[in-house]
């Protein structure tokens, strides 16, 4: 039986059509949320932080040529792509909102285990994450100060404090990484392994948990659906001729392509979630989700590509990827430095079963 006036918590009525608040239930699970993606990222940034050796950071660092091209790319190709799409798309002003904090996001840390796979430099991998996620922290701020600007309004502004606040928060346990690598690298590679599974985990989570809570979000215009699909893809593309383009070996450009398309969405979705009001969270929840799954099936189409040419046509030989030596001085660094990594994480690198020494010992044996 319909009735005939609207219940009394309504906060808009038009006839018997009513806008009830969200129930105490909501407020709770996304208070739980919250908190959770909170301290799920503080982990997946802590076993982050395991994989950097301070020695290797701070050889690229005396020799920044692939960091620099790899920061011109994260905050300056991506951010701007973010931006262009969302003119094109002629996106609502919370989607490319969302869209451009995607942009602004530094790398993930599932890019270091792809790179495995690729036969890229896994120490500028490790090293460009890192420095990414601590540049993000001014470099953030400013890049959605400059491309949301025409978006943004009284009514809709960029919530600069929380996002400045989850980005410190990330520093304090990548770094508390780096000092356990540094003591304690056999502990490291351990929890190396317990922070993978807990960065797949919070996807996951993210996934039922916000379609729970905010079961609207997926229902959302085509153009977000193309963007997430498109924009990984448009990522790892510049990002490998900007690369190219400076000269840079082989096995580099595809480095520095990987940690180009390669966002952190964790991040976004944590900074989303704790930034914005719901009704807002609506519209802007799924896509970091969308661009998190199209960013995957990039890279493993990348990988499943790259394995097979590899196989038939013997690309990624030594020769092949020191043929253009990089415009780093005195940056002629044997394929054996990647090897060196093999040996010293092993931890890092595991397959479907857990297996990580018996996967080293044959990439060892291929090369």
């Amino acid at each position: 039986m319909v009735p005939d006036t609207c219940r009394s918590e309504a906060t808009i009525c038009s006839g018997t059509n009513c806008l009830v608040p969200p129930g105490e239930f909501n407020a709770i699970l996304s208070l739980v949320l919250s908190t959770v993606l909170t301290v799920m990222l503080a982990m997946v940034m802590f076993a982050m932080g395991c994989t950097v050796d301070t020695v290797k950071l701070w050889g690229h660092i005396k020799r920044p040529w692939g960091i620099v091209i790899g920061f011109l790319c994260q905050f300056g190709i991506m951010p701007f792509t973010a931006f262009a799409l969302s003119l094109a798309f002629n996106l609502l002003p919370v989607q490319a909102v969302v869209v451009i904090i995607m942009g602004c996001c530094p790398g993930g840390s599932s890019s270091n285990i792809i790179c495995y796979w690729l036969d890229g430099d896994m120490d500028l991998s490790i090293s460009m994450t890192a420095c990414s996620s601590i540049l993000a922290l001014g470099m953030m701020p400013l890049c959605l100060f400059i491309y949301t600007s025409m978006w943004t309004t009284d009514t809709f502004p960029i919530p600069y404090d929380s996002i400045g606040i989850t980005l410190v928060s990330i520093l304090i346990p990548v770094g508390l990484g780096m000092y356990l690598k540094y003591k304690r690298p056999l502990l490291a590679k351990k929890i190396l392994k317990v922070g993978s599974i807990v960065g797949f985990i919070l996807i996951i989570l993210i996934a039922v948990v916000g379609g729970v809570l905010y079961q609207s979000s997926w229902t959302i215009s085509p153009s977000l659906w193309i963007i997430g699909t498109i924009y990984p893809f448009i990522g790892f593309g510049l990002g490998f001729c900007l690369a190219r383009f400076a000269g840079q070996p082989w096995y580099r450009c595809r480095t520095i392509a990987l940690e180009t398309g390669f966002q952190n969405a964790q991040l976004c979705s944590t900074i989303v979630q704790l930034s914005f009001a719901p009704e807002e969270l609506e519209i802007m929840f799924a896509f970091p989700l969308i661009y998190s799954i199209f960013q995957l099936v990039v890279a493993l189409i990348s990988v499943g590509a790259y394995q097979g040419c590899k196989r038939v046509f013997g690309w990624g030989s030594s020769e092949g990827d020191s043929e253009y030596p990089s415009l780093e001085a005195g940056d002629a660094e044997p394929v054996t430095e990647k090897e060196n990594y093999d040996l010293e994480n092993a931890g890092f690198k595991c397959d479907e079963n857990g297996n990580t020494e018996e996967k080293t010992q044959s990439k060892i044996t291929q090369l």
